[in-house]
């Protein structure tokens, strides 16, 4: 199947570009910091919706959430192979090589290869927060879907407010998976996602936290946007 060329054309208008920067991250669990320089990039201003997904994939994972919904019940593994795919039919060079290994230990990334891919988890928290410094870059029920207002539900993503550069659902609506590994040395090949989702409470819906699964896990709140290098 080829993605259709609206969809295309509708994700890369929606790719915004952002400058180099240093990023600080944080642990809470930990109470550690630790600086991440970041290269210029591109970030989809949505996540990858069910739409998108089903143009390039044949079918998105089953659920009652409508079409414009971000995808979800898809793991890490389902999102590298997405990206490669998402480039390969856009004409561009995959950024992924991916093996048989199902905890995703032997996949390489090569930003430079000009492709889809997921973001860093500093790239995510640098566009999520848009130059704010708190919790969040909006009161609550204005920028998120969330347990106290979701309804039990995904919703259509860019229905709540973005925050200064443009970005939707960066909190609330679905957690996001990022390319990075949590720690390696405890929890071995999980990887990190971010953002909240319809489900959780305030304090799931900062900025800040980090959560991890293994690459395999799917749940119906977690999906995925893609990102691009410059």
């Amino acid at each position: 199947m080829t993605i259709a060329s609206t969809l295309l054309d509708e994700l890369e208008a929606r790719m915004i570009a952002l400058p180099a920067a240093s990023v600080t991250l944080r642990d809470e669990g930990s109470k550690t910091n630790w600086s991440v320089a970041v290269a210029a990039f591109r970030l989809a201003a949505v996540p990858v919706t069910r739409e998108l997904y089903a143009a390039v994939h044949g079918e998105a994972p089953p659920s009652p959430a409508g079409p414009r919904t971000p995808v979800t019940e898809v793991s890490w593994n389902d999102a590298v192979r997405f990206c490669n795919a998402l480039s390969l039919q856009a004409g561009l060079r995959p950024c992924y090589a991916i093996g048989g290994d199902p905890e995703a230990r032997d996949v390489t990334c090569d930003p430079a290869a000009g492709g889809y891919r997921l973001p860093s988890e500093a790239e995510w928290e640098y566009a999520c927060r848009a130059g704010t410094t708190g919790e969040r870059y909006g009161e609550l029920d204005a920028i998120a879907w969330h347990r106290d207002n979701s309804g039990g539900a995904p919703h259509e993503v860019a229905t709540r407010e973005p925050n200064a550069w443009g970005f939707f659902d960066t909190i609330g609506n679905a957690w996001e998976w990022c390319w990075d590994v949590y720690d390696p040395k405890v929890y071995g090949p999980y990887r990190v996602f971010r953002g909240g989702g319809w489900n959780d409470r305030p304090r799931g819906l900062r900025a800040s936290c980090r959560r991890k699964s293994h690459p395999t896990f799917r749940v119906d709140d977690l999906g995925f946007r893609v990102a691009r290098s410059i």
